[in-house]
C-alpha cells in the first residue's frame, strides 16, 4: 500500500478509535488492528502528528503505578475525521467506478 494513503488511513482509523471515548495507545492498536496492519513503532508516530496538529489531546494518568498517556479527540479531530469520511466516500466511488 502506498505510504501517503496508509499515512492517512492510519490516522482515520486512530481518530475514529477515540471519537467516542479517550484511550490508550495499546488499546487503540487493539481496536485498529483486525482491519489494518499497525504496531507501536507506527502508531506513537501518529498520535503525535495529532497531537502537533491540534487533533487529539494528551494527558497522563497514573496506572498500576505507571503513568499511561491517554489521547482524546478534540474538536479540530472531529473535522478532521469527518473530512476523511468524505474522502473515503469518493475513493468508494472511485472503487465502483474500477470495478466497473
Amino acid at each position: 500500500m502506498d505510504s501517503q494513503l496508509k499515512k492517512g488511513l492510519l490516522e482515520g482509523c486512530v481518530l475514529a478509535a477515540i471519537r467516542d471515548e479517550e484511550s490508550y495507545g495499546y488499546k487503540i492498536i487493539g481496536q485498529i488492528s483486525p482491519y489494518i496492519e499497525i504496531t507501536e513503532s507506527t502508531l506513537y508516530p501518529v498520535l503525535k502528528r495529532l497531537e502537533s496538529s491540534g487533533a487529539v489531546s494528551v494527558h497522563n494518568r497514573l496506572y498500576n503505578g505507571r503513568l499511561r498517556k491517554y489521547y482524546r479527540i478534540t474538536d479540530k479531530g472531529r473535522e478532521q475525521l469527518k473530512e476523511f469520511y468524505r474522502d473515503m466516500n469518493q475513493m468508494l466511488e472511485v472503487y465502483r467506478f474500477l470495478q466497473g
